[in-house]
C-alpha cells in the first residue's frame, strides 16, 4: 500500500517505520521548510512491542519527505495524527488534497466525529487510535508501539472496503486490532481519562510524582469518576470501563492503577518517554481539562474538582514540559 503519513510527528513515525518494515511505501507530508530542518534520517530508539514486552531498536532510518501535495497523488491511504486542537486545521487542509485516498483519523476526538470531519468525503474516512508514544530530542525518536491498536465505527462511517483494507494492513504488520462497534464514545471516554491523569500530573508536579503518590491517583481517578456525567450528556453511551470508574472504590482503582504505571511494561515505557523528551508541555496537557471543563459549562454539568483546579490548568506555560 501507498501511503502519506501526515506530518513527521512521533505517532506518523512509529507507526510509518512499523509499516514501511511489513513493506509498505510511506512518505511523509510536512510543511514547506520542514524536509531540510528534519533532515532525511530518523534516528530511532525505540521499543516494538508487536511482539514479547518490546524489542529495542535502535537503527537510522531514511525517510521521504514531501512539502507539496494535491488531489492529483497516488496515495491509498492518508494518516492523519494530530493533537485533538489541531484537527480542523489539518481537515481543512486535506479538503481539497484528499484524492481517492482513504484518511485514517488516529488521534484523540472531543468533538462530535462527524463534525470534526466533515469537509472530507465521509465514504473515505476510517476511526482508529494509535497504542503508542513517546517523543522527539532533535532527530531521535524515543518510545514506542505496543501490539493492540483500535478501529471502530461512528454512525455510518465506512465499514466497507476501505476499512477492511486498513484492518488488514495493520494485521498484516503484526498488530492486533481491537474494534469497537460505538468508536465515539470510546473515544470521549479515552479522552477524559487522558483529561483525569494529566490535570492530576500538572497538579503534583509530574508523571513520575503522580505515579510515585498513590493518593494523587487516586484523586485522577475521582477526577474521571465526575465526568461520566458529561460522557452522557455529550450523547455517549458509557461502557464497561465508565462503569468501572464509576463504581469500583477509588481507592482500590488507585491501587491497581499505580501498580500497573510503576510496572515494567511497554505502557509504563511509553509514558516515561513522553515525560523524558517534554513531548507533553504543559499547554498540551493544560488543554484536555480547558476544553473539558468548556463542555461542562456549555451543558450544565457540574465538574467541582476539575473546576477546583482550574488554576493549575487554565493558566499553564505554554513553553514548558509537565515536570
Amino acid at each position: 500500500m501507498k501511503i502519506l503519513m501526515f506530518g513527521r510527528g512521533t505517532i506518523t513515525t512509529l507507526y510509518g517505520w512499523a509499516l514501511a518494515e511489513a513493506g509498505n511505501q510511506v512518505d511523509f507530508y510536512v510543511r514547506p521548510g520542514r524536509a531540510a530542518e528534519y533532515g532525511s534520517e530518523v534516528d530511532l530508539e525505540i521499543r516494538d512491542g508487536r511482539t514479547g514486552r518490546g524489542v529495542p531498536v535502535r537503527k537510522s532510518w531514511p525517510i521521504t519527505m514531501r512539502e507539496e501535495l494535491d488531489a492529483g497523488h497516488d496515495y491509498d491511504l492518508i494518516i492523519l495524527s494530530v493533537n485533538h486542537y489541531q484537527l480542523e486545521d489539518a481537515v481543512a487542509f486535506l479538503s481539497t488534497r484528499v484524492g481517492d485516498a482513504s484518511v485514517l483519523v488516529f488521534n484523540n476526538v472531543w468533538a462530535d466525529p462527524a463534525d470534526a470531519v466533515a469537509a472530507l468525503p465521509s465514504a473515505q474516512v476510517i476511526w482508529g487510535f494509535p497504542g503508542g508514544g513517546g517523543g522527539f530530542t532533535g532527530s531521535t525518536l524515543r518510545g514506542g508501539v505496543v501490539k493492540n491498536v483500535f478501529l471502530g465505527f461512528y454512525g455510518d462511517s465506512n465499514r466497507g472496503e476501505r476499512y477492511q483494507a486498513v484492518r488488514g494492513l495493520f494485521r498484516d504488520a503484526g498488530f492486533s486490532v481491537s474494534e469497537s462497534k460505538d468508536f465515539r464514545s470510546w473515544l470521549w471516554f479515552h479522552f477524559i481519562l487522558d483529561a483525569g491523569l494529566l490535570t492530576q500530573a500538572l497538579a503534583v508536579g509530574g508523571q513520575p510524582e503522580l505515579f510515585a503518590s498513590r493518593a494523587a491517583v487516586k484523586d485522577a481517578v475521582l477526577l474521571m469518576r465526575e465526568m461520566i456525567p458529561l460522557l452522557k450528556a455529550k450523547g455517549g453511551k458509557p461502557g464497561l470501563g465508565a462503569a468501572v470508574i464509576s463504581r469500583v472504590p477509588a481507592g482500590l482503582l488507585a491501587f491497581v492503577l499505580q501498580k500497573f504505571l510503576s510496572a515494567d511494561n511497554m505502557y509504563s515505557f511509553i509514558m516515561e518517554e513522553v515525560e523524558r523528551t517534554g513531548h507533553m508541555t504543559r499547554a498540551s496537557a493544560g488543554r484536555y481539562a480547558r476544553d473539558v471543563l468548556a463542555e461542562a459549562r456549555r451543558l450544565s454539568v457540574p465538574l467541582p474538582r476539575l473546576t477546583a483546579l482550574e488554576p493549575v490548568f487554565g493558566q499553564a506555560d505554554p513553553a514548558g514540559p509537565i515536570s
